[in-house]
């Protein structure tokens, strides 16, 4: 395996695969710049020189250093090339690798205060007791009181073996908690519950009568592929009694490339697992070896619009590879691979540049192309399960309350407690989620007949999905002009109680009712082209940043008339 590994980062919450790396790993080091390198700083030197010397203000020379390395990122148009000061860098690695030095547990704001959210497992605050909804009023003495989740995640974490002393508020009652801080590892790896007996531990065996485990992968952070063999060897999968894996890549947004490959490798034999192709480096091709695969058992692997890189290397290996069967929705389509690079001159920061794209076994990019209809890794024919936004959240919020952790071992989750998590029919009926549902009958018919039962919709499924983007990109496109729409209401309220007029265009007089009249497009000999019958009063507000502007002398007969 190539320890160029992709990595995974949020930013608008979408995967980003990246490597770790440092400045030596760069085609070419800094010492080895060329003169054009050379002479395309001579522009930029002399702006710096001007503002430093001339500039009414004395400017922040750290800021102009930043500004203009963003501005070269920004320039070249990719949303996974990033520039990461190094203020940032520490949050950044955080959420990279899902691992950092802190006490372990989620928290977010609730009325002005820090509050766990849950505490993670086998964490420090596990072991004292933090429980889901604990109001942390003070950080080692400083009040929470107002305070971003950031400014409290910084006195949170430290170094490991250094201890934090929190003031908790539980029920009306105040205690003191001092926690002594370690490297925390994010878990990755879930089941479908937790174990009652055993919080910590996540139930897998969705189906015991059937031998049919589930396991959910979030993230594809390191050592992943060795938390699922550790769960389905728990359930006899290298003795070849489990017969059937249901695995959830769902709102996976990627992660390490080498885990995804890792974890394609252990139910292949052969055959390709996934290449990699960028203009400096040479093609990589992964393959499949049969040392250490699992003897053949039926896979489902569940897709959906939020699962990226490293979910989608798998998935389209395994089913590429006759391996498995995809079901639920297409997935996103990010197929590039960036390399994190420690900058020698930057004092810390750090820049992830996209230099390589990932390609299915066929041959195929999985990258999302605004000119193509066709990306990503697709369910198979007769496996397209969407779901609707509400089924979603409702199926969400069941999965939040059941990744509590302390709430399990205190047995608080209200109706969920009266669940036997060992009855199949019970489990999916309690999880409330569409697609999993679909998935565990589609492999219970193989178990038991030896052929897949087709549990989702019929009929050509690019054009199914096709007809899901167009109507998911419309309803992007309808939400943003009911908001220009309501912007300019507030336009013209605060235009009438000003008393002037701040448009910047003003086409015709705002009392004239076009709604009904008709409007001719000229072409610059003045034959009509077309005549378009208006609709609405808004169009004024569409014209403005069209390509139309009116002429010195407004007159019936040039090019935009309306009737």
């Amino acid at each position: 395996m190539s320890n160029r590994s992709a990595l995974w980062t949020p930013v608008t919450g979408l995967a980003l695969g990246v490597g770790i790396g440092t400045a030596a790993w760069a085609v070419r080091s800094s010492a080895e710049a060329s003169a054009d390198d050379y002479r395309f700083f001579d522009e930029l030197i002399e702006v710096k020189h001007l503002i430093s010397s001339r500039f009414i203000e004395k400017p922040d020379e750290a800021k102009l250093r930043e500004g203009a390395i963003k501005g070269m990122v920004e320039a070249l148009d990719d949303p996974y090339t990033v520039y990461v000061p190094a203020s940032e860098r520490r949050e950044f690695n955080k959420n990279l690798t899902g691992e950092y030095v802190g006490i372990g547990a989620q928290v977010n704001m609730q009325s002005g205060w820090l509050t766990i959210v849950s505490p993670l497992e086998d964490s420090p605050a596990w072991r004292v007791g933090l429980m889901p909804d604990d109001k942390v009023l003070e950080i080692d003495g400083k009040s929470t009181q107002g305070l971003t989740v950031e400014e409290c995640v910084d006195l949170l974490t430290g170094t490991p073996g250094t201890s934090v002393k929190l003031l908790i508020e539980r029920d009306g009652q105040k205690l003191t908690q001092e926690i002594t801080r370690e490297k925390i590892k994010t878990r990755s790896v879930r089941g479908f519950h937790r174990d009652e007996a055993n919080p910590q531990a996540w139930l897998h065996a969705i189906d015991p009568a059937r031998k049919i485990a589930y396991v959910r992968v979030s993230q594809f952070t390191p050592n992943v592929s060795k938390e699922v063999k550790a769960a389905l060897d728990g359930l006899g999968a290298g003795k070849g009694e489990l017969k059937g894996l249901v695995l959830d890549l769902r709102f996976n947004p990627g992660g390490l490339l080498s885990e995804a490959e890792e974890l394609a490798d252990m139910f292949l034999r052969e055959g390709i697992i996934v290449s990699t192709k960028g203009r400096a480096y040479e093609d990589r091709v992964t393959r499949a070896r049969a040392e250490g695969t699992y003897p053949e058992f039926p896979i489902v692997v569940m897709l959906n619009q939020e699962s990226a890189s490293a979910s989608e290397v798998l998935a389209g290996a395994l089913v590429e590879n006759n391996r498995a069967i995809i079901l639920g929705t297409r997935s996103y389509g990010k197929g590039s691979v960036q390399s994190l690079i420690n900058l020698e001159e930057g004092g810390g920061a750090e820049i992830k540049l996209t230099e390589q794209g990932y390609y299915l076994p066929s041959g195929r990019s999985i990258s999302r192309q605004d000119d193509s209809p066709t990306w990503g890794v697709d369910p198979s024919p007769g496996f397209f399960v969407p779901m609707a936004d509400k089924e979603i959240l409702e199926m969400l919020t069941v999965r939040r309350k059941l990744d509590l952790l302390a709430k399990v071992e205190a047995g608080t989750q209200g109706e969920q407690t009266a669940v036997d998590w060992k009855n199949t029919d019970g489990v999916l009926e309690a999880l409330k989620d569409k697609q999993l549902t679909a998935a565990v009958r589609a492999i219970q018919a193989r178990v038991d007949t030896g052929e897949w039962k087709k549990t989702g919709e019929e009929g050509p499924a690019l054009g199914k999905i096709s007809t899901q983007e167009l109507t998911r990109a419309l309803e992007i496109q309808e939400r943003l002009e009911r908001e220009l729409v309501r912007n300019q209401k507030r336009i013209e309220a605060l235009e009438k109680g000003a008393g002037v007029t701040a448009s910047a265009t003003d086409f015709w007089p705002d009392e004239v009712d076009l709604s009904g009249g008709l409007m001719e497009i000229k072409d610059k000999d003045g034959k009509v082209i077309a005549t378009l019958r208006i609709t609405g009063n808004n169009l004024e507000r569409w014209l403005l940043d069209a390509d139309v502007e009116k002429p010195a002398e407004a007159a019936p007969g040039n090019n935009v008339s309306s009737k």
